[in-house]
């Protein structure tokens, strides 16, 4: 099947065909054809499945068929949870938009806010955006959503996680009512439904990946390692091996940072991307990776979530993450495209349940490999037998606090007071009788006796 066939223009189709693309991949051949339809989609994807593309170029398609847009306005509007991944779905709607006259823009946090407003004065026709970042461009009048046509959520369920539903929230309700809603995720739980059913009419299920299923072409195994050994151990694995570029994941900011120092030191040339750095250095870390100028990236879950890095050879787990789902997220940085890739995790015995975990959510065991010279002291338990994997039981949400609530509570209890509990004849006599005896010794002490005076008697008289 070809793009053509899909309903794509020849226009889209000349450059798809230009980036090396000669047919599309699951998620594009099914979602494509509904979004050109002007249908809302739920569309249920890992990272790495073609589905920026799935999104993008159905949108551009219709957007180049309309209107011109109007200055501070926006006629598609895409989130997304991080920066790395705004702007790289903002490269994917330039590339292919400005073949059809479309402008593209993306915004988000980090970076001084007075550029982005600049480049808002003229229009766009698809932004890109975080949603804090948003929220600050429209409470400055920089952007506007009259003409809006079409909302894309990328990554819902990472957006969610985040914390990002109250801005969400915000951000719908500044949206005219009549536009066209695409929702992106790896999963689809019992949350994700939720804010899909207020906001989506009708939507098209769509669905290319088991839940929480890890890519078929990447290989898993791991390394059992005592934890003080994992450094050491990572550099003899990158000088035996033939990998031109490594992924790294730390479960800490700090981890990553004492870890580069150490590939420094063993002259690997390695940058680290976290919370804690600022945006241009994150994004000169990556645009280094990419262009393979650093062999090592060092990375949190949260930093990395998005990176689209092509030909990726190897992720590499120096710990494993404390979600289970993270482990499905992280090793899908490798194989993507239908390309072979490699998953390395480095467990030490600590790591046990973080591995059991892993294993009853992919429903599989991980194949172990010792490392000669690295054997554990402390030694990695076996794995449990696989059990179904556990179902997640949606959040109760909490109770606001209300004064007026508080209070009616509080009067409720006055008229109907806490029943007396039921006590046995002996208990209640013991009880009535020492009442009593306090009572008394209460009241003696209470009202006390006038106190006489004790009269000598003289003799009588004889």
């Amino acid at each position: 099947m070809s793009f053509t066939q899909l309903g794509l223009s020849q226009t889209l189709n000349y450059h798809v065909t230009k980036n090396g693309y000669s047919s599309p991949t699951p998620i594009q051949a099914k979602a494509i054809p509904i979004i050109l339809a002007g249908k809302d989609i739920m569309a249920a994807a890992q990272t790495g499945t073609g589905k920026t593309a799935a999104f993008c170029l159905p949108i551009l398609q219709r957007l180049a068929a309309g209107q011109k847009v109007k200055a501070n306005q926006a006629r598609a509007l895409i989130l997304t949870p991080t920066r790395e991944l705004a702007a790289q779905v903002f490269e994917s709607a330039k590339n292919y938009g400005e073949p059809l006259g479309l402008r593209s823009e993306v915004v988000y946090g980090g970076v001084k806010i007075n550029p982005q407003m600049q480049r808002l004065r003229k229009g766009t026709d698809v932004l890109v955006a975080t949603p804090g970042r948003l929220l600050d461009l429209f409470q400055q009048r920089a952007i506007g959503f009259d003409d809006l046509e079409i909302l894309v959520l990328d990554e819902a369920d990472r957006m969610l996680d985040m914390g990002f539903i109250h801005d969400l929230k915000k951000i719908i309700a500044l949206l005219p009512s009549r536009r066209q809603n695409l929702m992106f995720s790896a999963t689809f739980a019992n949350h994700i439904r939720d804010l899909a059913s207020s906001l989506m009419q009708n939507p098209q299920r769509v669905d290319v990946t088991p839940p929480n299923s890890t890519a078929a072409k990447v290989k898993q195994w791991l390394i059992p390692v005592d934890k003080k050994q994992k450094p050491a151990l990572l550099i003899q694995l990158i000088n035996n091996h033939n990998w031109p570029q490594i992924l790294v994941f730390s479960r800490t900011k700090h981890g990553a940072n004492k870890l580069v120092r150490l590939l420094d030191a063993a002259k690997i040339a390695a940058l680290a991307i976290h919370g804690n750095k600022i945006q241009s250095a994150r994004m000169n870390a990556l645009a280094k990776f990419k262009n393979k100028q650093v062999q090592v990236l060092v990375a949190t879950d949260i930093a990395a979530r998005g990176l689209d890095i092509s030909q990726l050879p190897i992720v590499i787990n120096l710990d494993l993450p404390n979600v289970a789902e993270d482990y499905v997220h992280r090793i899908g940085r490798t194989g993507r495209a239908e390309q072979s890739g490699q998953a390395l995790s480095l467990v030490s015995a600590d790591e046990i349940d973080n591995l059991y975990a892993i294993e009853r959510l992919i429903q599989k065991h991980i194949n172990r490999e010792y490392e000669s010279g690295f054997e554990p002291v402390h030694e990695l338990p076996l794995s449990k037998p696989i059990l179904p994997p556990k179902r997640k039981r949606p959040k109760k949400p909490k109770k606001a606090h209300n004064p007026a609530t508080k209070q009616d509570s509080s009067s409720s209890k006055a008229q109907h007071p806490k029943k007396a509990k039921l006590q046995s004849p002996k208990v209640r006599h013991s009880k009535t009788a020492k009442s009593k005896s306090v009572g008394a010794k209460k009241q003696s002490n209470t009202n006390p006796k006038p106190a006489t005076k004790k009269v000598r008697k003289r003799p009588a008289l004889k």
